[in-house]
Formats: C-alpha cells, structure tokens, sequence
C-alpha cells in the first residue's frame, strides 16, 4: 500500500468519528446514527433510534468492519449511550482491553467535569452526583482487572485539572484498594469517596487554586477548608459515613499534622490512607500553575524522603508495587 492509499485509508472528515462496532450494545437505543465507510462515501447503516442486534454486530465481525463512524453533531447522544451501557461495555471481554479504557476514561471525564465545573445548586447537585454514582457503580469490576490500570495509563493527562485528578485519584486508590481484604460491598462506597474527595475546591476561588506563585497564608487557609466545605456540599445527597470519611480526612497525615482534625495511626481509615498516597502522587506528577510534572519515581522518592509521617508506608509500599507491576514506574 503506497502512502497515498494509507493517507486515503486514515482520511476522516471533522464531521464524523469512529468508534469500533463491538461497543454497540445490542437491543440499547443510541441517540446516533451509524455509518459505514466505502472508499470516501459514508453509508447510513443503523438509524438514531434503532436497536443495534446482535446479529448486526456479528456480522459487521465477520466481514471485518473494524470501525463504524458517528457524526460529531450527534457527539452527545453517543457519550449519553457510552455513560448508561459502561458497565456492560467494560465488562465485554470481545472488546480490546484499551478500547474500553479509553471509553471509561472519556465517559468518566465528562461526568466529572460536568460535576466540578459549575457552582450548582441543591437540586442539580443531586442530579450531578446520580450520574458519578452511576459511573463509579459501573466500573467496579472493571478496576478490579490486574490489566486495567496498566491500559488506562497512557491516557492519564498530566495537565492538573480538579476534574480529571479526581478520576485519576479514584482509579489509583481503586486499584491499590483491591490489593487488600477489604468486604466488597465497601468499595462502592470508597470509590465515591475517591472520585468525591476534592469537590470541595469547586467553592474555592479559581484566582487561589491557580496561582503561580506561593499561597499566602490567608489563602493557604482558605483551600484548607475544601475538606471540610466537600462534606457541606455532599450534606444533603445519600452517602455513607464511610464516603464521607474520604471527602473530610483525605489531608490527615499518620504523625498527626494533617488538616482538618488532626487524626493520625490507626484513626485514619485504610481507605483514606490509600486515597491519600494516590491524591499526592497525582499532583506531583502533574502539570500544576506552582510546579511542573515530576517523574512518577522522582515523586515516589519526594513522597518517602521529604513527606515523611505523612502515609502508612505498608500502603506505600503497595502502592509501588502496584504502579511496578502496572508498567507505570
């Protein structure tokens, strides 16, 4: 094939997007049309509307379709059908294991941007936290998969953002969770507790988040309330202690020196010690407006020499092996 037929074979115009057939979900309803592609034709093959079979599916398989294509104008009715059919999407083992990576790693970014992004009142807040509960519910097995968090790395964004470091905090403490015995109907409630833990800091000023230079100590003080603001937030939605237990002590330390209450040890929940070493390694190997992206083993290093009394370091400990055995270190 010379590079002109790969150049016509890669070409897309900006008004569609492909997406591989097997995460149609058969007999869902996708408020999108379906289109096939012959040469630079695209083919209307499934109407907005319709139920994709199974026998569709297959087919399209079988004759080797490796992707169908949605246009953009109908973007948001596709990440509607991708957020209410993730779960059965990143449990289809036919799918490959980086396709419904990227998939869970888009659809949950949207969710959680739509979240953090406004200053919502009561009413929508509850709207807004419905569909993270769903999320986080749908991608539980998911997690538990030794595969997933190596095939979700390549798409961690190293540009701090409270959204997507909040999807990436819940995605290492999920994973280091698991490495330990903890009842299963808990991890639910911790994972809302991860993807939650900084909701807070949508009623902090973005002028002090993203401030280039040092804190004051007045402004220092004020993010040290998003804790505490976090569970003001989540006051009226139906969470656990235990979920609440994330949002408020996610900035405890084991010598006692943390924020908000000052808990050290064995009163810090195994949780938060888990979403606690996942939340400073984010940031630190993360683009902040006060500090570039670290090295993930440059941040490991700071974490254990400069940080000291701050984590659990059996959890730490884990935690490198996690990221070791995950190929992120």
């Amino acid at each position: 094939m010379t590079s002109m037929e790969k150049k016509e074979r890669n070409w897309i115009p900006a008004s569609f997007f492909p997406v591989s057939p097997l995460i149609l979900v058969p007999e869902a309803l996708g408020e999108f049309s379906v289109y096939l592609r012959q040469n630079k034709e695209f083919v209307l093959y499934a109407r907005s509307g319709e139920k994709f079979t199974a026998e569709q599916r297959v087919k399209l398989f079988e004759s080797g379709v490796g992707e169908v294509f949605v246009q953009t104008v109908e973007k948001p009715g596709f990440d509607k059908y991708v957020e209410d059919n993730l779960g059965g999407i990143l449990t289809d083992e036919s799918l490959p294991m980086q396709e419904r990576s990227r998939l869970f790693y888009e659809a949950t970014a949207n969710v959680v941007r739509d979240a953090f992004n406004d200053k919502l009142p009561p009413r929508l807040m509850e709207e807004k936290f419905v569909r993270i509960e769903s999320m986080v519910r749908q991608s539980m097995d998911f997690l538990k998969d030794e595969r997933a968090l190596k095939a979700i790395g390549p798409f961690i964004s190293h540009d701090y953002k409270t959204y997507t470091h909040s999807l990436h905090v819940f995605v290492y403490a999920l994973s280091l969770l698991a490495c330990f015995d903890v009842p299963e109907e808990e991890h639910f409630e911790y994972g809302l507790g991860a993807m939650l833990h900084d909701i807070g800091k949508t009623r902090i000023p973005l002028k002090v988040l993203n401030k280039r230079g040092a804190l004051t100590q007045e402004e220092r003080s004020l993010v040290e309330t998003h804790s505490v603001q976090g569970v003001a937030l989540c006051a009226g939605l139906d969470i656990s202690q235990r979920t609440f237990n994330c949002i408020l002590f996610h900035h405890e330390r084991m010598d006692g020196t943390g924020y908000p209450s000052g808990i050290g040890g064995m009163d810090i929940p195994l949780a938060v010690k888990c979403i606690t070493i996942a939340d400073v390694f984010d940031a630190l190997t993360s683009n902040r407006p006060y500090a570039p992206a670290m090295r993930a083993y440059d941040a490991l290093i700071l974490m254990r020499h400069e940080m000291a009394g701050a984590f659990d370091m059996s959890v730490y400990k884990r935690f490198i092996e996690m990221l070791s055995g995950s190929s992120l270190i």
